[in-house]
């Protein structure tokens, strides 16, 4: 899939079939709209592509509001949303920066300017709450319209179901900030997972709980998760995909860490904080860093708690690693 930042780029194609959202968590609803897209594509003989945006619109008007709550919970970072369209076998995706000039272009400008001169669109698939243009002013009648006089077909998807509930972000969300991993995956059609290069941190896992029957102590491989506010925040029982052949059983935090200060070497950021159960001797001591990884959640612990201090910590995170144990040996997923 080639991915565009913009509408600048020379090698944009011509002309493409085109489906435009958020797509946060890309789930299954996602799925079978961009199976659709996909099939109308090859009737046309033209590209797919997905439009989408980053920061999310709520993210930037929650911004310049001041309305932190306003903006979503953000089920997956870019590079997961982007890694799952590709998946789903689109051909090219345009990441629009969402900001003022955008937030304040008139519905019929975006028809004009990003549509058609930017895209060339032979057609348009949307889903059914579909709103675009300065103050939402756009809906699928305008789109419409538009699309009989300048020579586009527009088509509208209408809800997904599994099991009698209707798929959307809100519903992942909704489930992934209560625990309820399963409903989650479901909803997904994959288990929930982040991905990303493993950063340094402040090496104190380490330290904590070294002895000679685990000289490493609870070290721990690091993810960056961008946004400031993820879906699901706590304690997992998780696999870690990327570190060899198999996946490798661990204890995940997904957060900003109480128990520590926000002056560390992540300033307060939110990480994906992972301690194998198992740590692969192939990679020796440092062979994380650098790696990309896939850390899938499977089972929720508890929410994130605050120790009083690190022996209380200690405590805490030996705790969670003999439960995940248990879990792992009476659960059947496979471990190395």
């Amino acid at each position: 899939m080639h991915i565009f930042r913009g509408l600048d780029s020379p090698r944009l194609p011509p002309t493409c079939a085109l489906t435009i959202g958020n797509f946060d968590g890309v789930h299954r609803g996602h799925q079978a709209m961009l199976a659709l897209l996909k099939n109308e594509a090859q009737h046309r003989g033209v590209p797919s592509c997905v439009m989408t945006f980053e920061p999310h619109p709520r993210d930037y008007f929650a911004a310049i509001t001041g309305k932190t709550d306003f903006a979503p919970a953000r089920i997956a970072t870019l590079r997961d949303k982007l890694t799952e369209l590709a998946r789903c076998g689109m051909d090219h995706c345009v990441v629009l920066p969402f900001n003022a000039r955008l937030a304040a272009q008139p519905a019929e400008q975006f028809i004009e300017q990003v549509l058609l001169r930017g895209l060339g669109v032979r057609y348009v698939l949307v889903g059914d709450d579909f709103r675009f243009g300065a103050k939402r002013a756009g809906d699928y009648a305008m789109l419409d319209a538009a699309g009989d006089q300048r020579g586009f077909d527009v088509a509208r998807m209408n809800s997904y179901e599994v099991h009698n509930l209707r798929v959307s972000s809100s519903a992942v969300r909704e489930a992934l900030q209560q625990g309820r991993l399963q409903v989650a995956a479901a909803l997904l059609g994959r288990p929930y997972s982040i991905s990303g290069h493993v950063v340094h941190g402040r090496k104190l896992g380490r330290s904590l709980g070294a002895s000679e029957t685990r000289p490493a102590g609870f070290r721990t491989l690091n993810l960056r998760f961008a946004h400031w506010k993820p879906a699901a925040s706590g304690i997992f029982l998780v696999q870690v995909h990327g570190l060899g052949d198999q996946p490798v059983p661990g204890v995940a935090n997904l957060g900003v860490r109480p128990s520590l200060d926000d002056s560390d070497v992540n300033g307060g950021r939110v990480l994906l904080e992972t301690h194998c159960l198992d740590w692969p001797a192939g990679l020796g001591p440092e062979g994380g860093y650098g790696k990309l990884i896939r850390v899938e959640l499977l089972h929720k612990l508890h929410d994130e708690l605050a120790y009083d201090g690190l022996d209380a910590l200690t405590q805490g995170i030996a705790r969670d690693c003999d439960e995940a144990r248990a879990w792992f040996a009476g659960s059947g997923v496979s471990r190395i």
